[in-house]
């Protein structure tokens, strides 16, 4: 059974890296072939009970097949995108405040505008108002629970896709979410009633409840936040700071709802009820003391993961937990590796896209490497030496696993974890629970005096040199090598050559992803939504092109996608930062990665007493006549004049830094935010200079940039146009668009291809870039396809 049901598992890992689903019929026909090699594995002798494992991988596949045409059908049809539409709905989950406004998820209950169809679940933001910079409208307080009629304009979902980085479509996806938007400020906008009662909208309201007095008790404490996410699963609340010292101490684990907080608090309530029962001889006749500590274990922890969001490592240990109530209820023997993959298939068979997720990973393989070593060799000796074989394992079984999907690993983690954990799980996350009953909220102050206490000697960690192990991406034949290698450095000691595994590390560690050969480029035009960031790497240097958006006070295309981009190819240092003007939709992510990320020097058209410039090592002024070569690569800065610099025209687009950079196989022009008076002075300055074979199109293609003659002089055979997804300025604009095709040039979009990389080859091979364009830009969506991207 076990068997089968990891190949059950297998069939939906291979659903999720499928480009288009497979048609109805297909899966039918898949599942019917599923069932008969079941069917058959049963009945025939034993040894053709192999067909079992087979049959279980292909319903795998279909369930979860089955399952995403199920959801992908609940969508917004492309024409019913950016109108108003009137509906009526229910909040129903916990709303979360930010600085513009409020978020909240919306279950649908009717649609009043005409021939509209509208997925069942959505995620809105409601805006304050602003008329003329001053606010002109607030947003009222909502409530899970409320029923609300509302004007909203909807969208697909739809996120931004690069090669490193959250897959927030496939997040949407997960979630149920089929379409975003915002709730129009219109007088329509009504509350229908303040509560309409479900069993969600009961637990999100008891949910907010305890938010808001967390919030009252705690209000402006620094780390008031980990308490309310010990306790109700909500993270909004813990600065960005705090996470940066949970991922280099290796305790995220804990501030999470993970499965050793429901494990401790089931076995709590069991322990509890049952010393309680047996000294009740009237209740010990009705029920035997061992099942009553069953049913008030196994209640605790359902209540616990309710109240917590009901999230993946806590569903493991739920559905784990239900597997060892009915074995201990019905007495019998169960063993480990029964209830963690009949934990797998219920987890799976509910959510066939968990396998996605970070959290799904690391919570069974953590479990699994636990049942791996054994349980006999956890019990032998003193019950440190046991607490110090278990982190051991877990803490070498999850390297491959976190260098895979973080590319950073926690030096000081057993030590931060060997004093958080039990703090946290056996302290601190029952007083905060305890305080969540009204009248035991006096409890919250002892809880957060040791949360801060924790925190300073996690600070402490953080801060030191070598606390984390940053990294490049590995490659996937060398992740698998190092899972290998540490099972076998966890098998009994006595086995011979277990110090083997350790140099199946090696290839983990030590081989770097592959860079442009000498003479040669490549830039990525990263997806930041309506804004520009372009890493150009040569063979032996990094520079980075514009920094993207700000997309709120604390979260930046720098953080977001820039950091993790850099990092996951290897980029220790960056040789040079341009940041071409000061709109924050170009410079927004400059000072996350001249914090984050070693920066030789930046360059820009910034006043000098910008801070950006003060963050700096080496800041220079950007200007025309400023040229160098790297590796072969020639760069050279066509604009602004150093007489703009000294005399700022009046719109900063005008004062974008132009750089075109190439070699002898061609060119590529980047712009800015350039408008027409700019490229008309380019013309007349350098003329035939402007020729290259690929454009960064100005201005995101407004209507103020791309005159007929910049486009004709630059002569492109390929034009791309850094774009958000349905973005409020219609960028970029038809008529732009219509200019380039009569031109005959290509068209490429970072809103719909996602991420587009440019090779710019070294060697000979085609007379120019303009012959082999069609091969060296590549799209993200078109490389890593998903069959949820643009659904």
């Amino acid at each position: 059974m076990r068997l089968s049901i990891l190949c059950f598992a297998a069939g939906i890992v291979l659903l999720q890296f499928q480009p288009l689903l497979p048609l109805p019929v297909e899966l039918g026909c898949l599942a019917a072939s599923g069932v008969l090699l079941l069917a058959c594995a049963a009945a025939l002798p034993r040894r053709l009970r192999l067909l079992a494992p087979l049959g279980a991988f292909l319903l795998g596949f279909c369930w979860a097949g089955g399952m995403a045409q199920w959801r992908l059908s609940d969508a917004l049809a492309a024409v019913d995108e950016g109108r108003d539409i009137q509906l009526v709905g229910i909040v129903h989950a916990l709303p979360q405040p930010f600085e513009r406004g409020v978020r909240f998820r919306l279950l649908v209950e009717s649609v009043e505008s005409d021939a509209t169809l509208v997925p069942r679940q959505l995620s809105l933001s409601w805006y304050q108002g602003w008329q003329r910079g001053t606010a002109a409208s607030g947003v009222p307080q909502l409530h899970a629970g409320e029923r609300w009629r509302l004007t909203v304009r909807l969208k697909r979902p739809h996120g931004n896709v690069n090669p490193q980085g959250f897959d927030y479509e496939a997040w949407l996806l997960q979630e149920g979410v089929r379409a975003t938007g915002y709730v129009r400020q219109v007088s329509d906008n009504q509350r229908l009633a303040d509560f309409v009662a479900t069993p969600r909208t009961l637990v999100e309201r008891v949910r907010e409840r305890i938010r808001e007095r967390f919030e009252q008790r705690l209000h402006d404490r620094p780390y008031g936040g980990i308490l309310t996410a010990l306790v109700i699963g909500d993270q909004r609340a813990i600065e960005n700071a705090q996470w940066d010292w949970f991922r280099r101490t290796g305790i995220t684990h804990l501030v999470s709802i993970s499965g050793l907080h429901v494990t401790m608090l089931a076995s709590l309530a069991y322990a509890l009820v049952s010393w309680l029962w047996r000294r009740q001889p009237r209740l010990l006749l009705r029920l035997p003391a061992q099942r009553a500590a069953v049913l008030g274990g196994f209640a605790v922890a359902l209540i616990y993961c309710l109240i917590a969001g009901f999230q993946v490592p806590a569903q493991r240990t739920l559905y784990m937990l239900s597997v060892i109530a009915l074995a201990l209820w019905t007495q019998r023997t169960t063993a480990p590796s029964r209830v963690l993959s009949l934990a797998l298939l219920l987890v799976l068979l509910l959510d066939p896209w968990a396998v996605l997720m970070p959290g799904f990973w690391l919570s069974f393989g953590a479990v699994g490497v636990l049942f791996y070593i054994g349980s006999n060799r956890l019990a032998s000796g003193h019950w440190l030496v046991a607490w110090g074989r278990a982190q051991w394992a877990v803490t070498l079984a999850s390297l491959p696993m976190l260098l895979m999907l973080f590319q950073q690993f926690s030096v000081v983690s057993p030590l931060a974890n060997a004093v958080a954990i039990p703090l946290v799980s056996f302290v601190i996350t029952p007083l905060a629970l305890l305080a969540a009953v009204p009248w035991l909220d006096f409890l919250l102050e002892p809880a957060y005096l040791i949360t801060e206490w924790l925190m300073r000697l996690i600070g402490w960690l953080a801060h030191l040199p070598w606390a984390s192990w940053q990294q490049h991406a590995p490659r996937p034949w060398s992740w698998l090598l190092a899972v290998a290698g540490c099972l076998w450095l966890l098998l009994p000691r006595g086995f011979p050559a277990r110090w083997l595994g350790l140099l199946t590390l090696l290839p983990l560690l030590l081989l770097t992803p592959p860079r442009p050969p000498p003479g040669a480029a490549r830039l990525v035009v990263l997806d930041v939504g309506q804004g520009l960031a372009i890493h150009i790497q040569t063979a032996t240097h990094d520079l980075l092109y514009d920094s993207g958006p700000a997309y709120t006070p604390e979260t930046t295309a720098g953080n977001r996608v820039i950091a993790p981009h850099l990092q996951a190819g290897g980029v220790g240092l960056l040789h040079g930062l341009i940041v071409s003007h000061q709109d924050t939709d170009h410079s927004g992510g400059a000072a996350d990665i001249l914090r984050t990320v070693p920066v030789a020097w930046l360059m820009s058209s910034l006043a000098p007493a910008h801070p950006l410039a003060a963050m700096a090592e080496k800041s220079l002024p950007c200007h025309d006549g400023l040229a160098w070569e790297w590796d072969g690569v020639r760069f050279a800065i066509l604009h602004p004049l150093p007489a703009q610099l000294a005399r700022p025209p009046r719109k900063t687009n005008e004062s974008s830094c132009v750089l075109m950079v190439g070699n002898a196989m061609g060119r590529i022009l980047l712009t800015g935010d350039i408008e027409a008076a700019s490229e008309r002075e380019l013309l007349r300055r350098v003329g035939e200079g402007l020729q290259a074979d690929v454009l960064l199109a100005p201005h995101h293609g407004s209507r103020t940039s791309s005159t007929a003659a910049f486009i004709d002089a630059v002569g492109a055979s390929t034009v791309i146009f850094p774009v958000g997804y349905r973005n409020r300025f219609n960028h970029p604009h038809p008529d732009i668009v219509e200019r380039y095709r009569v031109m005959d040039t290509r068209l490429r979009r970072t809103d719909l291809e996602g991420a587009l990389s440019i090779d710019l080859p070294a060697a000979p091979g085609v007379s120019s870039l303009r012959d082999a364009v069609a091969l060296a830009v590549t799209g993200e969506r078109a490389r890593q396809p998903r069959y949820w991207h643009g659904r």
